[in-house]
């Protein structure tokens, strides 16, 4: 991996820039891009990135905060030596876990904390259905109690390590309050009666699908936090991994960068290198100041996040956005610098596309992100 100014970036430390030489080091098991089983490969990468000690960043022992700047380089650089199925094992770990945790992790809970950091079970976070992806307000998913326990009847789509995952922690509605105030978390074991569970295939591998919650009966103990606190906890949960979102990106445009470096140097087109011809060359400037900037705000608002202990909205926000953007545009100018071959079924740069269009959407849309942003400037003012 290309070693880039932003590791010299005044928003992170020394202890930060050791973790970044160690992972750049480290043997990363070849788990494959394109698997037709998920539950293996990222059982696999689960279980090394466990014993690398790496889980415990995203699951913190001592119950956060978390380090945001070292998830975001662990993400970069999974997603740039290994790619998408590696990154998103390591990132559903957190997502999976975080309000459980947030919530003091206690008791039953603790069990589902200590499994999932030491690579032992993999975890789900389930909030998207058929109707609402960025609406998350409107869920329809219900929770009604009875006695001692809640009884769960919906569906979810869209679900990261669905049919992988050992637990999934599920959005539902409890009612204490209309729209977002009455939403609950639950903790849901995947062999939980009444929970179905479909495959879905993307444009990029990934394991996920949907689920199908019918009359599903979990204790009332399964409950996470406090009853109608499900979304500040799901907004907490996001506001903690958005910026990692672009950093996992910074790590596929970093690697269509070089792939096109690496293309254009050796290639001979019109009896020179296109390297030395001058639209090439304008095109990986364009690529290179594209990235540079894009990680600048990806760390800012990890350091903002870091050193604040705040909720730093509009600066994960910023950093999803211009990352995602700005990785889309590297990878597609790395797919018209190859050519034919870009888009060739099997390339690195034919899959980099596939694997950094969805960043765009999930995690909050571009458009979204943009509303975020402007609301966030128009409190300020308030």
């Amino acid at each position: 991996m290309s070693h880039s100014p932003i590791w010299r970036t005044p928003f992170l430390d020394d202890r930060h820039r050791a973790l970044a030489e160690r992972l750049l080091a480290w043997g990363i098991p070849d788990i494959g891009h394109e698997p037709e089983d998920f539950g293996p490969p990222v059982r696999t990468i689960l279980r090394a990135l466990a014993t690398e000690g790496l889980l415990d960043l995203i699951i913190p022992r001592d119950g956060g905060p978390v380090d945001l700047r070292a998830i975001c380089l662990v993400r970069e650089i999974l997603a740039y030596r290994s790619g998408g199925v590696a990154d998103t094992s390591f990132v559903m770990q957190g997502i999976g876990t975080t309000a459980i945790w947030m919530a003091g992790g206690t008791g039953d809970a603790a069990r589902y904390l200590d499994s999932a950091r030491a690579g032992e079970t993999v975890a789900a976070f389930a909030l998207t259905e058929p109707d609402t992806g960025s609406d998350v307000a409107n869920i329809t998913t219900s929770a009604i109690r009875d006695g001692d326990s809640y009884v769960l009847s919906g569906t979810k789509t869209f679900i990261s390590n669905a049919g992988v995952a050992d637990h999934y922690l599920v959005v539902a509605r409890t009612g204490e309050g209309p729209g977002a105030k009455g939403l609950s978390i639950f903790l849901v074991d995947a062999a939980t009666p009444g929970l179905t569970i479909t495959p879905q295939r993307y444009v990029a591998a990934h394991a996920g699908g949907s689920l199908a919650l019918v009359d599903v009966r979990v204790p009332a103990s399964r409950l996470i936090g406090t009853p109608g606190g499900g979304f500040k906890a799901a907004m907490a949960t996001f506001d903690i991994f958005r910026a990692s979102v672009g950093a996992a990106a910074l790590g596929f445009g970093r690697r269509a960068l070089d792939e096109a470096l690496d293309r254009t140097t050796s290639r001979q087109l019109f009896g020179k290198r296109m390297a030395d011809m001058d639209g090439v060359q304008t095109q990986l400037a364009d690529m290179t100041t594209a990235l540079e900037n894009a990680g600048m705000q990806v760390y800012r608002a990890a350091w903002a996040k870091d050193t604040s202990g705040e909720r730093c909205t509009r600066e994960v926000s910023m950093a999803k956005m211009v990352a995602t953007e700005a990785a889309q545009q590297v990878v597609d100018a790395a797919v018209q610098l190859f050519g034919g071959a870009g888009v060739t079924h099997g390339s690195t740069v034919e899959r980099l596309y596939r694997e950094v269009r969805p960043m765009r959407i999930y995690e909050g849309a571009t458009e979204v992100q943009k509303l975020v942003i402007a609301r966030e400037m128009l409190r300020a003012r308030n």
